[in-house]
């Protein structure tokens, strides 16, 4: 299949409580450098004629003006956290230009827990100016949103399954510590891959830095970016020197063209 040519724009890096951290006073916390300045983990996946969002985090309103998103066509969820989906409210602002509700993409347990959380949207009286919402229940299996084809991946958040998305030859994947190897195949083949890299220390449910080295060379993936990263995993520009040439720390404003 010819895919079209993709922009990704890397959002945010960071993980649940961003960097820097609410409090801390660490190195990287008090960094000065701007790519230790990261937001919840997000991207935004651009072809010429459709846009298309990763989770709508805490600092979506911010992602979003920052970035200079005018036309959002659809947004992905990966899993019901609330770092992934707690700025979903802003997408009214895209429903007023659009004059449309946004359609939005998420397994049964996300589609719940949106229910739930914005259950305003959902309310047989809706109040005015509420955000209008057209929920889409994510199957296993590749769908279109507009020209952009996504094939999900399914990977695990220690007990929780998270969609992983594969765009064309970028492959997404964010929230994960264990692939499966049905799942590991749908990456193969991948010209870009991020991964998530919480911190060197051992974690519940996310990739150390040395679990996700070792899955990127397992897959054999020439181009790898990690991402959903912790003041905990250190300075970016320290930990860069000490990773591979085809893996890098993915930061906030980081473009990849494919």
């Amino acid at each position: 299949m010819t895919h079209p040519r993709l922009s990704i724009t890397f959002l945010g890096t960071g993980t649940s409580s961003g960097v820097p951290m609410i409090a801390c006073m660490c190195e990287v916390c008090t960094s000065g450098h701007p790519h230790d300045k990261r937001l919840r983990s997000s991207i935004k996946v651009s072809s010429a004629t459709t846009t298309v969002v990763v989770d709508t985090t805490p600092d979506f309103r911010y992602q979003m003006l920052r970035t200079q998103t005018t036309q959002l066509d659809a947004i992905l969820f990966t899993h019901p956290h609330k770092d992934h989906i707690a700025g979903l409210d802003d997408i009214r602002a895209y429903n007023y230009f659009q004059g449309k509700a946004m359609d939005i993409y998420a397994n049964f347990m996300t589609a719940e827990a949106i229910q739930r959380d914005f259950y305003y949207a959902f309310a047989e009286k809706k109040y005015p100016g509420v955000p209008e919402l057209n929920l889409i229940t994510i199957e296993d299996r590749p769908f279109n949103i507009g020209d952009i084809q996504v094939t999900p991946v399914e990977v695990m958040h220690h007990l929780l399954p998270v969609w992983g998305f594969r765009f064309g030859d970028f492959t997404y994947i964010t929230d994960a510590n264990s692939i499966s190897s049905e799942s590991k195949a749908r990456i193969k083949g991948s010209r870009t891959l991020v991964l998530n890299a919480l911190r060197k220390e051992k974690h519940i449910s996310h990739f150390t830095l040395s679990e996700a080295i070792a899955l990127a060379d397992e897959l054999e993936v020439p181009e790898v970016y990690l991402t959903h990263i912790s003041h905990q995993l250190g300075k970016h520009e320290d930990i860069n020197k000490e990773l591979p040439a085809h893996i890098r720390l993915a930061y906030d404003g980081l473009q990849v063209t494919l």
